[in-house]
């Protein structure tokens, strides 16, 4: 048929395309997965470039789908049709996850990510018997749900013999495939754009309209087919050239005009095609049936060349469905899609019935509401939450009852949020607000607002609407009051306004009292104090929260991981950090990255890891700290979040990078800048710095971490304090260091542990002379040598050495200069090793530059590594990491490689060696 001709025409001139798709195929075929998507305007050849590679993936197996734009809300809509395609072969819990999802099954609703986990194993091991290529058009018209599952998978390729290729719109910005690499469809070069037109043409053409034409259609292989038909005979003077209206819109035109002509039946038919979005053709004949029509009507349709009739139905182009669709009456929609919903069988695909049903209803139903609400309710079992949205947000639309139309909207604007939809959630709370609502539910709807609002912005208008909506709720004695309040709080906090803070903590102080308090009153009743009475007041509120959450994270429990979800300032590990207690830091932040992955929560798993790669950076280890930092930033890519970077800021100012680390630096304020979001800013100083204390570079050190100490930051404003002395100290600007000092001993004395008073007498000895300095900087030693700080017990060495060395003490100070060298020299600090290396320099003792090679393992290598020298299998390596254990091994082979070594056995003493060496 033309579709043929097309896929053809589409080809001309892409030899370098082409290329790419055969390199493509190759390196699926040698075991270096691969994932692509072809981006250009509709009828630019993506359709032609996948038909390409269909045709040249010899002993591949292909598998084919295309997104549907009105099935974008049937969850798993499109997972299900590419499972399909796939031998079942996974084993539990992978099988239960996908068949719960597709409603085979019944169980906890799978979490997305989940699910995306689940089809990278069904790919994995559909691909073991020979080469996979997935093939995926159409990708913008894609449901949430399988475009999320898709590019998660695609995003952890590796050596799965599997290629994942996807087709979408230029103009239509999927953003669920946001960072994987993308190839340009332009139209055709001149001379294939010519020689296409010229066989599309039968009759005369006037030369000067043939070169406007070629410019007007830009190299559009569709449009040089498909309009000339619409305008043989005017071309030779030049009338009815192509106008400024876009050329999707004009070819939509030329296929209504050769559609427009065909008997009504015909008509019909084709439209209920395109109503019925998997291309069933028993389920067309059934739904033509029930309109009363021949299977005449469809081949008149065949015979037009608009529709390809056999097992399934193929329009010519998916521009031919969607602008059939569209210009259809709303009378002929609702015919088609109610003898759609009557030819469902209601019992294996109930879901799409009732879309159909509600796509055909007149007015107001309320049997079809309940419908909807039902199927919302399937599809939230199925952990499919974008398509329960959009079954309530048509329930509320087909409810008659006010009262209860305005409920549904506001269930349907909840779980639109909860779908990452905020605009389409905002708008259904504008639809709620103006119903009938009782006391409560405006309560909720209030709540619900200010979430949104906080999302969208994180400024601290958001903390007003929070705390607005917690009087409401506290009024009416809701349970998610105190909850609110935290959120408040911690909104709060991230805008890093002081007045902020504590009117929010003044609100969260006069709230009600929990009757059985758990971790989260006690963390709220704790950080509110801390901002309304001072820290020495919270201290043993919050050390009885952070005892609360360590006792619920050794319960296996339903709840077990909801404080995990608090990724923002008052989560339990930075308040850890602020009372300086680094074991229980240590205990929380393992445990949160062991329960996160245990729970297959992707979500939040990125916080988790986050917060354990910063225990690990103030440890000393900075290769740990990469390596989950890496995989933090994998996972928020995949998830499409906003990656985190807080703990990369950290470790780029520790590293001592200038160049590196102050581009991380610009580049981080200038995004919290833009977001309002004070305590990025104040983070920032502070990495500044420790950057310029590293590179000896006090003034500069010392202007940053004023402006970071400007106000209270939870979790680091006690590192900045003591950044400050450092920097004041060696500036002569002494003033400034007493008052930094006299704010550090208020923050440390209270909290008492050995990281505290070891970080305080390090500070004061700054400032002290003779001996009494000589037993401050010992103290400071023996305390930091007793916690987990590795990096503040390296700085005291160094301090003190340089001391000792202006002392004229150089044999004592070339022991600490020489260990605090040697240290952060195998930790990667390169500034501060640097520092250390030039005072042992002016003691007589030459030494080498540290080496800024980093070892030779990648992060995830070394990850991968540890976890094999610890006894884990490939399979336990890959549900841990979240890879197939086709990419474990591939990872240990180059592993293996790089260590020169031929076994398990032998990684532990390899990897020892290599932390040593780097």
């Amino acid at each position: 048929m033309a579709a043929t001709s097309g896929s053809r025409a589409g080809l001309l001139g892409r030899r370098e395309e082409c290329r790419v798709l055969d390199d493509l195929v190759a390196a699926a075929k040698a075991g270096r997965s691969t994932a692509l998507v072809l981006r250009g305007e509709a009828g630019i050849g993506k359709t032609a470039l996948l038909d390409y590679l269909a045709a040249h993936s010899d002993s591949c197996h292909v598998v084919r789908v295309a997104g549907v734009e009105s099935e974008m809300e049937l969850a798993f809509a499109a997972l299900h049709q590419i499972c399909g395609q796939l031998p079942d072969g996974l084993s539990e819990p992978r099988h239960a996850v996908l068949a719960t999802a597709f409603g085979r099954a019944t169980g906890p609703p799978p979490d997305r990510f989940h699910v995306g986990i689940a089809l990278l194993d069904l790919l994995a091991e559909a691909a073991e018997t020979r080469p996979l290529i997935c093939l995926i058009d159409d990708a913008q018209w894609l449901d949430r749900v399988s475009a999320q599952a898709l590019a998660f998978a695609a995003r952890r390729l590796g050596a799965e013999r599997v290629a994942i290729v996807f087709a979408a719109r230029e103009a239509e910005e999927v953003h669920d495939l946001a960072g994987l690499p993308v190839l340009a469809v332009r139209g055709l070069g001149y001379a294939d754009a010519r020689a296409l037109l010229d066989s599309a043409i039968t009759g005369p053409v006037d030369e000067h309209v043939r070169e406007r034409f070629l410019t007007e259609t830009r190299g559009n292989p569709l449009a040089l087919l498909e309009l000339p038909r619409a305008l043989s005979g005017q071309l030779a003077g030049g009338f009815g050239l192509p106008g400024a209206r876009p050329l999707p819109r004009q070819i939509e035109e030329e296929f209504l005009r050769r559609f427009q002509p065909l008997p009504r039946d015909t008509q019909l038919v084709v439209l209920t095609a395109a109503a019925e979005p998997l291309g069933d053709a028993a389920l067309l004949w059934r739904a033509a049936e029930r309109l009363g029509l021949e299977r005449a009507a469809a081949e008149r349709a065949e015979s037009a060349g608009l529709i390809e009739l056999g097992a399934g139905v193929r329009f010519r182009h998916p521009l031919l469905r969607s602008a059939i669709y569209r210009a259809a009456s709303a009378e002929d929609r609702r015919r088609v899609h109610g003898a759609l919903a009557e030819a469902t069988d209601a019992g294996r695909d109930p879901d799409r019935r009732v879309w159909h049903r509600a796509y055909a209803a007149v007015g107001l139903d309320e049997s079809v509401a309940e419908e909807l609400e039902q199927a919302a309710q399937r599809a939230q079992a199925r952990g499919g939450v974008a398509a329960a949205a959009a079954f309530l947000e048509r329930a509320a639309e087909l409810t008659p009852e006010p009262v209860r139309r305005a409920e549904r909207a506001l269930v349907a604007a909840g779980t639109k949020f909860a779908a990452g939809e905020s605009d389409a959630a905002y708008n259904l709370l504008a639809a709620a607000d103006l119903g009938p609502l009782d006391e409560l539910r405006r309560a909720h709807l209030a709540q619900l607002r200010a979430r949104i609002a906080f999302a969208r912005e994180r400024s601290s208008a958001a903390v007003g609407l929070l705390l607005d909506a917690a009087d409401q709720l506290e009024v009416l004695n809701d349970s998610s009051a105190r909850t609110t309040y935290l959120e408040a709080l911690g909104a709060a906090i991230f805008s890093g306004r002081l007045a902020v803070v504590e009117k929010a903590a003044q609100a969260a102080r006069a709230a009600k009292p929990a009757p059985s308090p758990g971790p989260m009153d006690l963390l709220l009743d704790g950080v509110a104090t801390r901002f309304s009475d001072g820290f020495e007041a919270a201290i043993p509120l919050l050390r009885k929260a952070l005892q609360a959450f360590r006792e619920e994270a050794d319960e296996v429990t339903d709840g077990l991981v909801r404080w995990l979800w608090l990724a923002c300032p008052v989560a339990p590990e930075p308040v850890a950090s602020e009372l300086w207690d680094d074991e229980v830091w240590h205990d929380l932040a393992d445990r949160a990255v062991e329960l996160a992955r245990g729970f297959g929560a992707l979500g939040i798993l990125p916080v988790a890891l986050s917060y354990r790669a910063t225990v690990h950076l103030h440890a000393g280890e900075f290769a740990a700290a990469a390596t989950l930092i890496s995989e933090s930033d994998d996972l928020t890519a995949a998830t499409g979040n906003v990656p985190l970077r807080y703990t990369r800021l950290l470790l780029a100012g520790w590293r001592g990078e200038e160049t590196a680390a102050m581009t991380a630096i610009e580049s981080g304020l200038e995004d919290a800048s833009a977001r309002g979001e004070g305590r990025a800013v104040a983070l920032a100083r502070h990495v500044t710095a420790v950057l310029y204390n590293g590179l000896s570079r006090y003034d500069d050190a010392l202007d940053a971490a004023k402006q970071a100490c400007r106000q209270e930051h939870l979790g680091f404003v006690g590192w900045s304090l003591a950044e400050l002395v450092e920097a004041a100290a060696r500036s002569g600007v002494r003033d400034a260091a007493v008052d930094a000092l006299h704010e550090l001993e208020q923050r440390t004395l209270p909290a008492g542990t050995d990281w505290a008073l070891g970080v305080l007498a390090r500070s004061r000895a700054l400032l002290a002379e003779g001996p009494a300095a000589d037993a401050l900087y010992q103290e400071a030693i023996e305390r930091l040598g007793r916690s987990r700080v590795a990096v503040h017990l390296a700085r005291a060495h160094l301090v003190y050495g340089e001391w000792l060395r202006r002392e004229q003490r150089r044999p004592d100070a070339r022991y600490h200069l020489r260990l605090a060298y040697e240290r952060f020299s195998a930790m990667g600090a390169m500034a501060f090793a640097e520092r250390a290396r030039q005072e042992l320099a002016a003691t007589g003792e030459a030494t080498r530059r540290p080496s800024t090679d980093g070892g030779v393992l990648t992060p995830q290598e070394a990850q991968i590594a540890q976890l094999a020298a610890s006894g884990l299998t490939n399979q336990e390596i890959g549900g841990r990491l979240f890879l197939s254990h086709h990419t474990v091994e591939w990872h240990l082979r180059k592993v293996f490689t790089k260590l020169g070594i031929t076994s398990r056995r032998q990684l532990d003493p390899a990897l020892t060696s290599e932390v040593s060496l780097g």
